[in-house]
């Protein structure tokens, strides 16, 4: 039987741009600039469209390997932010 290694990605860098924008470092060495605006704008729940606040928008921090705001309130695959596709 044949095995395959899963490679997991983390984040290890996260620096606000501007607007809705943070550019992510992952520990591959590859680094994207995320644009969060259009998913934010579709959101409907509160413990989301809080964050089209700025200020709070800003308050992310890295856990763990994931890019995180507040106790888990807003969370993304990390694969997903790899490819820029959220």
């Amino acid at each position: 039987m044949k095995t395959t290694k899963t490679k997991y990605i983390d984040v290890v860098g996260a620096e606000y741009v501007s607007n809705y924008e943070v550019r992510l470092t992952f520990d591959d060495g590859t680094s994207r600039v995320v644009d969060f605006e259009p998913f934010l704008r579709r959101a409907q729940h509160p413990d989301i469209t809080k964050y089209r606040a700025l200020k709070k928008f800003k308050s992310f921090h890295i856990s763990n390997g994931n890019l995180m705001w507040g106790d888990y309130e807003m969370i993304f695959p990390v694969w997903d932010l790899y490819r820029g596709e959220i």
